[in-house]
């Protein structure tokens, strides 16, 4: 990375002073709780056994405590059970990193069953939205449940928007009226044949993405792959009209060609252009088309050779000359499912191109190194942002990092997890939950940091609606936090302030990011918590999102109870995170991750082999 990295006095450009954890690090998932590893020594020693369920209780009942009294100055009491997860993975302990035993016994990977009530809590939450869908909007891309209408993203009608995102969700749930319903309308009424400009990016992950889902869900339904060959065709143009191979960020569907943006005229962002390969490589398996697999694989080769040091990736390219600008590396907005395509890649291809296991093993090295910090009250694992500053020739002297995370970081929590089984194991398959010595050192890192995150962001869910904001940023040491009588939150949302509009990184946009990694972790490890944290933000979006009349929708600002909302349901919400939720509380049989890939609106592909 050209430039220097200037980081703030007591974080870090590496873990400085954290150093390399112990090999003999302690399992916090005690046998006790579980359950689980019941020995001989252990049974025939009762009073040492009831030491151990006390110390336990007493750890517990000091997080709580503890919890309690560095959120005092919020006014908002947390839950007991994010002070219990804080003690499950390491809370108390001084040298801040998640610890497992060594000498854990292997879990087996066995059946999860379903949470009956908890999956048809969140069924009942979908069908009501869904209907008020259906009842004032169908057809429309998107939906404003306030008003109760609908619109479109162009101006000959809609192209599916809502109605495909959310299709395999209505067959993964098994609601086959509203299902039936759906396809008819595809079937009679679906017309890309639109004038105006198309992201590139959102239709491909939404529309194509959820046609080739559904085409494999239906059991091969030639709707939906004719519906799919259609517009991947037209969304081809975007690449070819492109002099470097990075497809354009908007196509004119009718006209099929590409079209630069006006907001950064020359410019494409790296998840534009990096997170577009599952779909058009399942599109490419599927018809035998090799054009679709060409250029998606183009645009990973020409990254591959023009990436940056330490494997990072600046959020903005140039598409005339296929290279890195100057510009933010974030994990968040323009630049998250870049990297989570480099790990999907892999998995998609049933883990045969291990190009993508190099580069996203590289990536997440980089990111360990640059971007993962802790903050200084409660030692929350967070990502920071790279900034550049240029001097006076254009050239970037120095990298400045800012602690701020988007609410989409908090998909790599999971996404870490996923990685450290699926691309940095040492055995196959690992157990469920990984003991140390089936993952690699690198793999075993990048499991306890995936799990701190995701801790990191069921925090940011302490406000007063229980919702996490879209943005938030983190203290530093020279924030003063040992001044104070109570540590305050270890993070803030900017700009807010009482008797003045809520900034934008206010609000929840009902984002899937937070219940995919609980869905991920739960799947992983089998452990309860991570269904009871989703049901908690269930109970949340319930409580705060549902409209009376039908529909939920964005609240504008997290702290204020009651909210007041905003007009907008997003796709997203019933293509993702109602789904994710639903999958959390079903058994694990539903989707299970050995045998698909989820595409980054949680659209599930089934794995392939690689191309031949």
């Amino acid at each position: 990375m050209s430039g220097n990295i200037r980081t703030r006095k007591g974080q870090k450009g590496g873990r400085g002073s954290q150093g390399k954890e112990s090999p003999k690090a302690q399992n916090v998932k005690s046998a006790e709780a579980n359950g689980h590893h019941a020995r001989a020594s252990e049974a025939s020693s009762f009073p040492t056994g009831l030491v151990w369920i006390a110390a336990l209780a007493g750890l517990l009942a000091t997080a709580y405590l503890v919890h309690i009294g560095y959120y005092k100055t919020k006014g908002n009491e947390p839950d007991i059970f994010v002070a219990l997860f804080d003690a499950w993975i390491g809370f108390s302990d001084h040298n801040g990193v998640v610890q497992t035993s060594s000498n854990t016994q292997p879990e087996p990977i066995s059946w999860l069953p379903a949470d009956e009530p908890k999956r048809d809590a969140v069924v009942k939450a979908f069908k009501f939205a869904w209907g008020a869908y259906e009842r004032d909007a169908m057809g429309s891309d998107e939906y404003h449940p306030l008003s109760k209408e609908g619109s479109n993203l162009g101006p000959d009608g809609g192209i599916g928007y809502m109605i495909i995102d959310v299709l395999d969700t209505l067959q993964i749930m098994g609601l086959q009226e509203e299902y039936a319903r759906a396809r008819d309308w595809i079937a009679n009424s679906l017309d890309f044949n639109k004038r105006g400009s198309y992201s590139t990016f959102e239709t491909t992950i939404r529309v194509l993405g959820g046609l080739l889902s559904a085409y494999h869900l239906s059991g091969n339904d030639p709707l939906f792959l004719e519906k799919a060959e259609d517009i991947g065709d037209r969304l081809l143009s975007a690449f070819e009209d492109s002099p470097s191979g990075f497809p354009l960020p908007y196509v004119n569907l009718l006209e099929r060609q590409g079209y630069h943006t006006k907001d950064y005229p020359g410019t494409v962002s790296v998840a534009e252009i990096g997170t577009l390969q599952l779909e058009f490589k399942y599109l490419s398996h599927l018809t035998g088309n090799q054009d679709y697999w060409r250029v998606a694989e183009g645009v990973m080769e020409r990254l591959k050779s023009s990436k940056l040091p330490h494997n990072l990736a600046s959020v903005f390219l140039s598409y005339e000359e296929g290279r890195y600008l100057p510009s933010t590396i974030s994990l968040g907005s323009r630049g998250d499912s870049y990297y989570e395509y480099l790990l999907k890649q892999f998995i998609q291809t049933n883990y045969t191109e291990h190009i993508y296991q190099e580069m996203y093993r590289d990536s997440m090295d980089g990111v360990d190194q640059y971007l993962i910090q802790r903050s200084p009250g409660n030692n929350l694992v967070h990502t920071s942002e790279l900034w550049p500053e240029e001097d006076a020739e254009g050239q970037i002297n120095e990298w400045r990092l800012t602690p701020k995370q988007d609410h989409l970081v908090c998909f790599l929590g999971g996404s870490l997890m996923l990685g450290a089984v699926k691309a940095r194991a040492r055995v196959e398959p690992v157990s469920r939950p990984p003991r140390q010595e089936e993952l690699t050192e690198e793999g075993w890192r990048d499991w306890k940091t995936g799990l701190e995150l995701i801790r990191t962001c069921m925090r940011t869910h302490e406000t007063a609606t229980g919702l996490s904001p879209e943005i938030v940023y983190f203290r530093v040491p020279s924030d003063g936090m040992d001044s104070y009588e109570f540590a305050p939150p270890d993070w803030y949302i900017r700009g807010a302030q009482p008797g003045v509009p809520p900034p934008y990184d206010a609000r929840y946009m009902l984002r899937p990011e937070t219940v995919e990694s609980l869905f991920i972790a739960y799947r992983l490890t089998g452990d309860s918590l991570f269904r009871e944290q989703g049901w908690q933000i269930f109970q949340a979006i319930e409580k705060h999102c549902r409209v009376e009349t039908g529909g939920y929708a964005t609240v504008l600002n997290v702290d204020q109870n009651p909210p007041e909302l905003e007009n907008k349901m997003e796709t997203f919400f019933l293509s993702e995170t109602l789904k994710y939720l639903y999958l959390l509380f079903s058994d694990s049989s539903v989707i299970p991750l050995d045998q698909y890939v989820f595409n980054t609106e949680a659209h599930p592909f089934p794995i392939i082999a690689g191309n031949t």
